[in-house]
């Protein structure tokens, strides 16, 4: 006697597909650990972020079921009783295949080149389309992806397939009760995998950062939830209203005038009596110049040996961080002294804030340079220079003479040595910043240099113990060092040199594998994707110093006008660092995570903008003992400045107009 099934044929089909995808994004799960487990976890370690993933999994995977079940509740749209619902539901079932692989691999692209599951923050790539594409063909092997995209596409789209002629030779009867009993035992349970959870609120992205690790929080994640989740973040404006809530704290840290008017401007006169001669001011903003993987703490790879022998003569912050990840957020930051707190975009692409006010400005009698070796048409950072920097002499791929490496443009040593020599044809004191790039995917280095420089092969293993995850990665930041040396030895030749302040600092850092030089919440907390060197080097600078002070990238232009005894109006965060101070932090903020907060003496702190969750971490080897009332007191303090500079942060974003300030 022939078996009877009683579970209708769709209902069958259905969960048999849904074990087809689950197997599949499993895989993807478990490639992500194998791939990207720079912090060394077990496999032990991680199964509640693979378990909480697997239900993030089990959701996105019911809502595609949950469509093609309420479709095929329609008998015109049946797949097995209508030629139409059958050409449906595999249409649906087709473009979910594509679209889950694709997202997975630029998912995997995104995270190896950012360590950040994919997010809504892709979509400004968009916005540099051209650039965009040609980085990423420069990057990454695009016709193996293809080809990965359309092969694995097909394999699973053919196994759907295969399973649907399967069930459909069967033509098994099943009554109209029980048929109606699966449907809705189906829907409810499917319903319940939707919703995640067993109780008043449902699975939530923000879950994944309660097993106390960004990485765990990444692995716990697919792309589908951090893209979407981070797709419908919004924000609202802040007023001064708000802001003056937290005017006592701000007071403490900055000396603002008190008044009825809640005002950060501040006039802030020269230390003391200016110099003969204005010092000529040469900032160089180094691309990706991560701490951890540079010689200045003793990476064994001596990756900057002359950059660590530049430390050694001038004024060096080896606790510098930048507010947050991103070059064009690392700009902002210099030139305004305001953190980008943007979530969506970039504050340069806020059409709010093109206008904006900056203390080079107070350079008078300066001539303005700003060099870099590509094309400044990405994130608006054109517009928003030549908006705000009065008389900006801007130079760019196509106003130099060698010939272009890669999407990034010109080589680094060509860009530094080309504008030493613009530089030496300028009779006026000048104030130049030089944006560097080849430190960067692709990780280009010019044949005509490679007699003078020369790669080096290192095991892999120890490359990854210091923080590398590839020769090529580690041998462009060499030549970054190459580089400098380069200029600098042309610079020393230059009439201007002795009258000269030179300043580097990274404009962002890399997140990665720290351990072997940092505490492990520099890993852990990601802050080694914000730790950059700061170097003040030559003319006014009389002092040899390494100052263990936290600072930001936003106290460069501050601290550079006090060197050069150079009066000016500071209507932002930045702070000189020169001057005592025993109160000394740094902000950060991560969009990718919804995360801000503070790094000040022992601890990092950090607060989750949706879920409010709270961390207080010691960022120190030997933190000091440390009672639980000091702790809330800590956090206290800490949760109060965040809250502060944050919302100073949202409100001088669209109120920092230099328009509002000409008259003072």
């Amino acid at each position: 006697m022939k078996r009877v099934y009683p579970i209708p044929p769709l209902i069958r089909w259905l969960f048999l597909t849904g074990l087809i995808f689950i197997t599949l994004l499993t895989v993807f799960r478990l490639a992500f650990y194998l791939f990207f487990n720079k912090q060394g976890y077990t496999f032990s370690g991680i199964t509640d972020a693979l378990f909480l993933g697997f239900r993030f999994d089990l959701r996105a995977i019911s809502v595609l079921l949950l469509i093609i079940l309420l479709l095929g509740s329609i008998p015109v749209l049946h797949p097995f009783q209508s030629a139409v619902g059958k050409k449906l539901s595999f249409t649906i079932l087709a473009l979910a295949i594509i679209v889950m692989v694709f997202f997975y691999i630029v998912d995997f692209a995104h995270y190896s080149y950012l360590s950040q599951r994919l997010n809504a923050s892709v979509l400004n790539y968009l916005q540099d389309l051209g650039i965009s594409i040609n980085m990423v063909w420069q990057s990454y092997p695009v016709g193996w992806f293809l080809l990965a995209l359309i092969g694995s596409s097909l394999l699973i789209f053919f196994a759907i397939s295969g399973i649907y002629k399967w069930i459909s030779r069967q033509k098994l009867p099943v009554t109209n009760k029980k048929g109606k009993f699966f449907f809705f035992a189906s829907f409810i349970l499917l319903g319940l995998l939707v919703f995640g959870k067993l109780g008043q609120y449902p699975l939530r992205w923000s879950d994944a950062f309660s097993l106390g690790s960004d990485y765990k929080a990444n692995l716990a994640l697919n792309p589908f939830e951090s893209f979407i989740n981070t797709l419908k973040f919004r924000e609202r404006r802040v007023s001064i209203k708000e802001v003056s809530r937290y005017s006592h704290v701000l007071r403490s840290y900055y000396p603002l005038t008190l008044s009825d008017t809640f005002s950060f401007s501040r006039l802030i006169q020269p230390a003391s009596t200016a110099f003969s001669r204005k010092p000529n001011v040469i900032l160089i903003i180094c691309e990706s110049f991560s701490a951890y993987k540079s010689s200045m703490w003793g990476n064994p790879l001596k990756t900057t040996p002359f950059f660590d022998s530049l430390s050694r003569q001038g004024i060096f912050f080896d606790r510098c961080f930048t507010p947050t990840y991103g070059t064009a957020r690392g700009i902002w930051a210099t030139v305004t002294g305001i953190p980008d707190v943007e979530i969506k975009s970039t504050a340069s692409r806020n059409p709010g804030a093109v206008d904006q006010h900056t203390i080079l400005d107070d350079f008078i009698g300066y001539e303005k340079y700003y060099f870099l070796g590509g094309s400044s048409s990405w994130a608006n950072i054109r517009g928003f220079l030549t908006n705000n920097i009065h008389g900006l002499k801007l130079y760019e791929q196509e106003d130099f003479k060698a010939p272009k490496l890669d999407v990034w443009g010109i080589s680094d040593k060509n860009l530094l040595l080309e504008s030493a020599e613009i530089l030496n044809k300028e009779s006026k004191p000048f104030f130049a910043i030089i944006q560097t790039a080849d430190n960067h995917r692709p990780y280009s280095i010019p044949t005509e240099d490679m007699d003078e420089f020369k790669k080096i092969t290192v095991p892999e293993d120890t490359l990854i113990k210091y923080g590398f995850e590839s020769e090529a990665e580690m041998n462009a930041f060499r030549y970054t060092d190459f580089s400098f040396r380069k200029f600098m030895d042309v610079a020393r030749s230059k009439s201007y040199f002795d009258n000269t302040l030179f300043v580097f600092i990274g404009d962002h850092g890399i997140s990665g594998n720290a351990n072997s030089l940092f505490p492990e919440a520099w890993t852990r907390q990601r802050l080694s994707a914000l730790h950059v060197p700061l170097l003040f080097f030559g003319g006014p600078v009389e002092t040899v110093l390494r100052s263990g002070k936290i600072a930001s990238q936003v106290d460069v232009l501050p601290t550079i006008a006090g060197l050069c005894r150079i009066p000016y109006l500071n209507t932002t965060l930045g702070r000189d660092l020169l001057v005592s101070s025993n109160r000394d932090f740094a902000f950060i903020f991560d969009p990718d995570m919804k995360q801000y907060g503070v790094v000040r003496g022992e601890y990092l702190f950090r607060k989750n903008m949706e879920t409010s969750q709270t961390e207080l971490v010691p960022i120190v080897k030997s933190p000091g003992v440390i009672s639980p009332e000091k702790r809330l007191q800590t956090e206290s303090e800490l949760k109060d400045l965040s809250e502060a500079i944050y919302l100073a942060s949202r409100y001088l974003l669209l109120n920092n107009q230099k328009k509002r300030f000409r008259h003072q």
